[in-house]
Order: structure tokens, then C-alpha cells, then sequence
């Protein structure tokens, strides 16, 4: 199995119990202000507002990270395995 793999598994698999841990001891409500975007104040229980940050985060980071194409830029024509 590849480690690096492995090690992303744990590491995602902790920051979830993380989650439910915030879950179970955070429920009182928070009010979240942003003018520029929101013209009022959102109420939501904190442990809520902790994963809909946490999910804007993980889109966003997957979405920056997502590869487009091959490795190699220009040269990828060249001797791959399927021109022989």
C-alpha cells in the first residue's frame, strides 16, 4: 500500500473525529457577520458553522489542487509507452 496514501487516510480520519468532537461539546449558537457579503448577521450553532467552514475549505483546496492533464507539459508525446 502506497504511505503517502495511508498517511492522508489517517490524517483525514482525524480531522473528522475532530469534527464530531466539536459537534458534541460546542452547541450554542454564534452569530457570523460578513458586510461585504451578508447584510445581516447568520445565527447557526457553532459546531454547524465549524463544518460548513471546514467543507468551503476542503472544496476549495480540492479544486486547487485537481490536475488538468498529463505531467511532462509539451513534451508528453514523446517515447511514452504507448507510442512504441
Amino acid at each position: 500500500m502506497n504511505t503517502k496514501l495511508l498517511l492522508k487516510t489517517v490524517f483525514l480520519i482525524v480531522l473528522l473525529l475532530l469534527l464530531v468532537l466539536i459537534g458534541l461539546y460546542n452547541r450554542q449558537s454564534v452569530a457570523f457577520v460578513l458586510p461585504p457579503l451578508l447584510t445581516k448577521s447568520v445565527q447557526l450553532p457553532a459546531a454547524l458553522m465549524y463544518f460548513v467552514f471546514f467543507a468551503v475549505g476542503l472544496f476549495a483546496g480540492t479544486l486547487l489542487t485537481a490536475g488538468g492533464g498529463r505531467k511532462g507539459g509539451s513534451g508528453a508525446g514523446k517515447g511514452s509507452k504507448s507510442d512504441r
